[in-house]
């Protein structure tokens, strides 16, 4: 009797879990994908040949049922690179892939027209995952350090730059962009919703309230929409004294005068002064709520990406 056939095992459909590129939700995909048993790869661009749709330390995530989450192109590669982390968690062990400019993947093609290498890590526990995560929550910028000869990944509390030190990729990790966000109304209230769209944390001050010193960090920006200096002011000075990547205030360029001579008259210079972005936002004379949100919204983002 002739023995059967053995079924070829089952191929696995790459899926995205869900869509985003944002640094922090893809760490806590990894970690909570590994506390639920699953095994998970972390990918990170590494070089890039040419142009690229990402910037260098793009990351996904990718588990060993083929479910991924983030970029590291434009999303026409995302599907090809999980397929090729499943065979690393597979084996066990990490590998460089190439794609684009330089790769033997000729049917893989980059928009852009350049080349990239990808590191392909496979996860050995999710302590240090979990310690990342908690940094980041409690505000503090931190820096994973991929060593790929001996295949493990190090914490660093800090700040730092994506790139190589040597033989170790260092990937760094702010925590996420906070809007303390002052002023009553409609205007307020826009400003807060699209905020919170784009992922940014959002602190609403009640009517007197004062920011706190922690809460004025430097990945925290602040827009006050009042339409009274003089309810400005306190505000202003807290806010003047911390290291906030954005100041933004509501009011006409007239408005804006006045507030300055009245900085001016309480000791600041115009150093301080220049800080401040009034009339707010990147729209010259935003005149309904909406438009006036997404103006700041904008005008916020940009000062973070230059800031970077």
């Amino acid at each position: 009797m002739a023995g059967r056939i053995a079924p070829e095992p089952e191929t696995l459909e790459p899926r995205a879990a869900f869509l985003s590129d944002d640094a922090i939700e893809i760490l806590a995909f990894a970690a909570q994908s590994m506390t639920d048993g699953h095994a998970v790869a972390l990918v990170t661009l590494v070089e890039i040949r040419g142009g690229a749709a990402r910037a260098i330390g793009a990351q996904m995530a990718v588990c060993a049922d083929g479910r991924y989450c983030g970029f590291v192109s434009g999303g026409c590669t995302e599907a090809a690179v999980a397929a090729e982390a499943v065979i690393a968690l597979q084996k066990g062990l990490d590998r460089n892939l190439c794609l684009g400019e330089g790769s033997p993947f000729f049917d893989i093609v980059l928009p852009c027209g350049g080349g990239i290498t990808l590191a392909i890590h496979v996860l050995r526990d999710t302590a240090v995952l979990h310690r990342a995560l908690t940094a980041l929550q409690r505000r503090i910028p931190v820096c994973l350090r991929y060593h790929a000869g001996a295949q493990a990944l190090d914490l660093e509390a800090g700040e730092g730059k994506a790139g190589w030190d040597g033989d170790a990729f260092v990937r760094a990790y702010r925590p996420r962009e906070r809007l303390v966000l002052g002023g009553t109304g409609m205007e307020a209230s826009a400003v807060a919703q699209i905020a919170s769209a784009s992922g940014y944390e959002v602190l609403l001050l009640e009517r007197g309230q004062v920011p706190t010193d922690d809460q004025l960090d430097r990945d925290t920006a602040v827009a006050l929409l009042f339409h009274d200096v003089d309810r400005e002011l306190v505000l202003l000075e807290r806010v003047l004294a911390s290291r906030a990547f954005y100041i933004g205030a509501l009011g006409s360029r007239r408005t804006h005068g006045t507030r300055c001579a009245a900085l001016r008259q309480r000791g600041y210079c115009d150093a301080d002064l220049a800080r401040i972005k009034a009339p707010i936002g990147i729209f010259d004379k935003a005149r309904d709520a909406r438009t006036l949100a997404l103006s700041i919204v904008a005008d916020i983002a940009q000062a973070r990406l230059h800031g970077l």
